[in-house]
């Protein structure tokens, strides 16, 4: 922890070499993205997509699980996911799952949770996989995590104000998936229900 905070204590100094930067941060926020993702402190939205302070609105829960809708019981996470649509008006909502998912590989497995009685409650939101495929021991658990994202796409799609802009074609979802132990981000491609590398391209040399 220490590291931390001395990183921390030291941040305003590596800063002062371009304090417009931050200025203008203070002037409001207008992200391009929601990026909804797991807890997991392996997965860093800011390391996969190169996005600098005000570029992404995050949400960030345990097994990168949507709750289901309903307008009679808030939560913290359609809280967020309104505000982003509604009042930030960003265009575009990615749903990020991850290999090793610990959330989703309790699922797989049937895991018993009863010491963590909150973490089993929470992830009776998680849709069940209904391929019935399995894990077959594979610790990246590839497969049900990606087929749990596509999950959570789905049920955006039940967010009222989600679905009349997605219909104006004013907003725009996109399933990924991280691979952690190759650093690989593979896009979900509906034509052919497969997650596929993003093609990469090429970097342009700055100005003179």
């Amino acid at each position: 922890m220490q590291p931390l905070i001395d990183y921390a204590r030291s941040f305003r100094q590596q800063t002062a070499a371009r304090p417009e930067a931050f200025a203008r941060l203070a002037e409001g926020q207008a992200p391009q993205a929601l990026f909804i993702t797991c807890s997991d402190s392996r997965v860093i939205p800011s390391l996969i997509t190169g996005a600098r302070p005000g570029e992404l609105f995050e949400l960030r829960t345990a097994g990168n699980i949507v709750p289901p809708y309903d307008p009679e019981q808030p939560t913290g996470e359609a809280a967020t996911i309104e505000y982003a649509v509604e009042i930030l008006g960003v265009r575009d909502v990615v749903v990020c799952g991850h290999s090793h998912c610990g959330a989703v590989g309790a699922l797989v497995r049937g895991d018993d949770l009863t010491a963590v009685p909150a973490v089993r409650d929470w992830l009776t939101h998680a849709a069940p996989r209904a391929d019935g495929t399995k894990a077959d021991g594979d610790p990246a658990i590839a497969d049900a995590a990606q087929s749990h994202v596509l999950a959570q796409i789905l049920r955006l799609r039940s967010y009222p104000y989600l679905a009349r802009r997605l219909d104006a074609g004013q907003l725009r979802l996109h399933a990924w998936f991280y691979e952690i132990h190759t650093g690989t981000v593979l896009a979900h491609r509906p034509p052919a229900d497969t997650f596929v590398a993003h093609p990469a391209r090429p970097v342009r040399a700055a100005p003179p």
